[in-house]
C-alpha cells in the first residue's frame, strides 16, 4: 500500500452488523489517528443499532457511540479505501487490486456481558495502535 503525502490514508472496518467491533475500530482509529486518517466502517447487514454493551464499554475511555448508526457495506466505501479490515466474521467484501485487506479474528460483542465486550475493545485497541504507527509511517 502507498500513500501519498498528499492525501490521508483511508481505512474501512467491516463486520455483519456494524454495531459492534466495526465501531469499536473505527472510533478508536479516529482518537488514535487525531485526524491523519480518513476512517469508516460498515457492514453487510446492519444492525438496527449500536450494541448498548459496546456503548457501555468505549464511554468508560471516553468515547461516545450513543448516536453512532450502522451503516450498509457499499462497493465504493471498498474502493475509496487504501486498508479494509474486516473483523472476523466471513464478510464477503469486494476485492480491489492495490488495497491491502486484514482480517482481525476477534469475539462478536453480541450477547457478551460488560466484561467481555470489554476485552474485545482492548484486542482491538492494541491492533488499532499497531495500525495507526504502520499508517503514519508509510504516509511520512
Amino acid at each position: 500500500m502507498v500513500v501519498s503525502a498528499e492525501r490521508l490514508p483511508e481505512v474501512l472496518f467491516v463486520c455483519v452488523h456494524n454495531a459492534g467491533r466495526s465501531q469499536m475500530a473505527a472510533a478508536l482509529l479516529e482518537r488514535h489517528a487525531a485526524g491523519r486518517v480518513v476512517v469508516r466502517s460498515a457492514g453487510s447487514t446492519p444492525a438496527d443499532e449500536i450494541n448498548p454493551a459496546v456503548v457501555a464499554v468505549m464511554a468508560e475511555i471516553g468515547v461516545d457511540l450513543s448516536e453512532a448508526v450502522p451503516k450498509i457495506l457499499t462497493t465504493e466505501a471498498v474502493e475509496g479505501s487504501d486498508v479494509v479490515v474486516t473483523m472476523g466474521c466471513g464478510d464477503a467484501c469486494p476485492v480491489f487490486p492495490g488495497k491491502r485487506y486484514l482480517d482481525w479474528e476477534l469475539d462478536d460483542p453480541a450477547g457478551r456481558s460488560v466484561d467481555e465486550v470489554r476485552a474485545i475493545r482492548d484486542q482491538i485497541d492494541e491492533r488499532v495502535k499497531s495500525l495507526v504507527g504502520e499508517l503514519l509511517a508509510a504516509s511520512d
